[in-house]
């Protein structure tokens, strides 16, 4: 409304008058009149404008389904957040995680995962598809199935860190021990019950589960949906009242199913439908978890799959018009329709855990055991860890297993924090399960014919084999990259989106507080923009200057190493922030933009983990020649977030695409490309780290810890062990024959022995 009741009344009185008096009228009312009009008209406008940008906004953005809207309260933010803010702190990460084992995990540790270990032969699990009676038995007996457990229901209530811990190691031994191990500690039926389980279901199950009785499975993938939680194809169950009794009746069909083929529980993911309102107050349609026991009628745990060359069980689960009392739904009848709550929150682990400590295990091996190669094996009698071909691929094995190694124990502790991050968790099981391929990778080419060649001796290729798989476990890593995490991201993490997108979704009936809060969250995330468009600019300009003037060697004082490299992913938090303010140009269709949403992706996850490398290196100070390793890590983690945000800026899309580009170069890159100053290491650098660990040194006792390997003087044969334990010899015959060309004589008996 442009002119003010009062004064369209004034102008009524004085209708005969010209147009002009009607307006000489209104101007001799008293001056708070006046005032008070002014004020009126230009509340009128505003209000006005605020209306209809809340409309226009509310018809690009669609309707947020149940499911999302689920997803979207489902477990926690932290970390995450700060770095969509632009300014995450790397003290407060200092402060508030330490991952840690208590004396009583070590042991089992160091005792028990030892046990296990030299019960298995990984060429004998491949060839036999299966471990011996006695390792299963060993499995069962030591409650390597209940680590998860509370002690109260007879598990041993480890911590996450030290199940990652027992992971890992297994990994460095037996891929498939790794894989059995997991899923009853991360996401199965356990960790479900302990949550959620009604105190009749956990008194039955969780004593059982703990100690071996009953081995669980978790049924969610689907031949036609994969591993979808919110479509849940052929998998659907109905509610129905059977002789007084209420449950339901369920068809379905799983594929992949790890460890189906051997348990005696599998907990079902089903839709569940209540068309006779038969529920009432008590439990909704939706995504609802069964537990069901092996002998439970009409359930067929089916045919076993062969994943690549992997033994470790794997199978379908299927049934149909499977009768279900509401006593067997996980929770009780009350929990139906909450089956993605419990999913969702119990995830983090699976993903973001377990998952990665596989990738652990073998960045561990391959820098212990092929940088042990590398020195042992000789090309024209030179050790092939001097051939520059050799250390380029062992110092990238070597800080992409650094990276690997710090996201796993950032990631740990914050899960025994109590939080279920799930961007963070998404971030891990992609970005890990990735490098952990490429580690793999850098062994087999290092290792060329010895890594082929099936035997007792291959430590490499049933690791090779078995990456690719976890790269498809829970969402494989293209969907997690490339709609997943900023998905997600933006609209959970993001500090004002989610009340934005809440304000969107208000029936007619709320419009006016809607818009409020509408335009309340709008205006923030304005001023959010503007305030890391002005920082991306300061930072990145200072950065620049920081990274032209510095030393090369300024790494080797940690100081200057934490002070430099934390300013750089101040600078890149900015700039990812600013980016991720320029995504609402898109509205709706973000989500059908995944070429900028795996971009976008790509710096997140290498920022999130340039910090955990930070926060290792806070916590780890001491070990010699961890500033070259940090700073190798480094310099690959900035250089990958500033090409994936140029390439974004490059092309951004919509129909505002151009002017978000603009703003985004301006902002990310001041000065174009001088502003770009990140490059990848130095081949000094890329030198120093691989002689790092290709000879005695703390890094290669880094590595090696959590690496099994057989007691010194064992008769078994085990290819690791000997590798690791032949660096020092091979260095020392290598240091007495140089040292013999120089001096042009003859070796005595103890060298010639020594060389032997």
């Amino acid at each position: 409304m442009l002119i003010s009741k009062g004064a369209l009344h004034k102008v009524s009185l004085h209708s005969k008058n010209s147009f002009r008096s009607a307006l000489a009228a209104t101007s001799t009312l008293p001056s708070s009149n006046h005032n008070l009009t002014q004020s009126r008209n230009i509340l009128g406008i505003t209000h006005a404008i605020d209306k209809r940008l809340y409309r226009m906004a509310k018809s690009v953005m669609p309707p947020i389904s149940q499911t999302e809207q689920i997803a979207l309260g489902s477990g926690t933010i932290g970390f995450d957040r700060d770095i969509f803010t632009g300014s995450p702190s790397l003290q407060h990460l200092v402060d508030t995680y330490q991952p840690k084992t208590s004396p009583e995990e070590q042991a089992f540790i160091d005792e028990k995962v030892d046990g296990l270990c030299a019960l298995l032969n990984d060429h004998d699990v491949s060839m036999q598809r299966d471990f011996t009676k006695e390792a299963w038995d060993y499995m069962r007996n030591e409650k390597f199935f209940g680590m998860k457990i509370p002690k109260e229901h007879g598990g041993l209530g480890f911590s996450t860190h030290a199940v990652s811990q027992v992971l890992a190691k297994l990994a460095t031994h037996c891929f498939d021990a790794n894989a059995t191990v997991a899923v009853p500690n991360s996401l199965g039926p356990g960790e479900l019950l302990v949550r959620y389980g009604t105190a009749e279901q956990k008194e039955y199950f969780l004593p059982r589960l703990a100690d071996g009785t009953l081995i669980p499975c978790f049924g969610l993938t689907g031949p036609h949906s994969g591993s979808d939680a919110t479509s849940l194809i052929e998998s659907d169950c109905v509610v129905e009242s059977r002789d007084g009794e209420l449950g339901v009746r369920a068809s379905f069909k799983k594929r992949y199913i790890t460890l189906a083929p051997i348990a005696g529980v599998v907990g079902l993911g089903l839709k569940l439908s209540d068309p006779n309102g038969l529920l009432g107050e008590n439990g909704t349609e939706g995504f609802t978890v069964a537990l069901l026991e092996r002998d439970h009628p009409g359930l067929r745990m089916g045919k076993r799959h062969m994943p690549l060359n992997a033994a470790f069980m794997n199978g379908t689960v299927e049934g149909e018009d499977v009768w279900i009392p509401m006593s067997m739904i996980l929770g009780g009848q009350e929990r139906c329709g909450f089956g993605w709550n419990m999913f969702v929150e119990c995830l983090a682990e699976g993903r973001g855990v377990s998952l990665p400590a596989g990738s652990i295990g073998a960045a561990r091996t391959i820098a212990s055991a092929v940088g042990a190669y590398s020195r042992v094996r000789k090309q024209f009698r030179v050790p092939i860890a001097e051939f520059g071909g050799i250390q380029e691929a062992l110092a990238s094995a070597g800080s992409d297993g650094l990276i690997t190694i710090a996201g796993g124990d950032l990631m740990n502790a914050i899960v025994d924090n109590h939080e279920a991050p799930m961007v963070i968790s998404s971030v891990m099981k992609q970005n890990c399960t990735e490098r952990g391929r490429r580690i793999v990778e850098k062994g087999m080419d290092i290792a060329a014919g010895s890594a082929i060649c099936r035997g007792d001796n291959n430590y490499l290729g049933n690791a090779y084999m078995s990456l690719p798989i976890a790269i498809t476990v829970e969402g494989a890593n293209i969907m997690t990259r490339s709609f997943q995490i900023i998905g997600q991201g933006l609209t959970r993490c993001h500090p004002h989106m989610l009340d934005l997108i809440t304000s969107l979704q208000a029936p007619q009936s709320e419009e006016k507080e809607a818009t409020q809060k509408f335009v309340q969250q709008f205006y923030k995330i304005v001023g959010h923009g503007l305030t890391n468009f002005g920082q991306s600019i300061s930072r990145g300009i200072q950065a620049t200057a920081a990274t032209k003037i510095r030393s090369k060697t300024a790494y080797r004082d940690g100081d200057k190493l934490l002070d430099y490299h934390e300013k750089q992913l101040l600078r890149l938090s900015a700039n990812f922030a600013l980016t991720a303010d320029l995504c609402f140009t898109l509205g709706g269709s973000l989500k059908f933009e995944e070429l900028l949403m795996g971009r976008l992706a790509d710096a997140l996850g290498s920022i999130y983990l340039g910090y955990a490398t930070l926060h290792h290196y806070k916590r780890r100070r001491g070990v010699e020649g961890l500033e070259a390793l940090t700073e190798h890590a480094m310099l690959r983690l900035e250089k990958e977030a500033q090409d994936a945000l140029h390439s974004a800026s490059d092309n951004f899309p919509g129909v505002l695409g151009p002017v978000a580009s603009t703003v985004m170069k301006v902002g990310c890159f001041p000065l174009g490309n001088m502003t770009r100053p990140y490059r990848e290491p130095s081949d000094i650098l890329t030198k120093e780290v691989s002689k790092l660990m290709t000879t005695p040194s703390d890094i290669r006792s880094f590595f090696q810890e959590g690496v099994y390997m057989t007691p010194e003087g064992s008769s078994k044969n085990h290819q690791v062990s000997d590798l690791i334990r032949a660096v020092p010899i091979c260095v020392e015959a290598d240091q007495i024959a140089s040292q013999l060309r120089r001096d042009k004589r003859q070796p005595t008996a103890e060298e010639a022995e020594k060389i032997a």
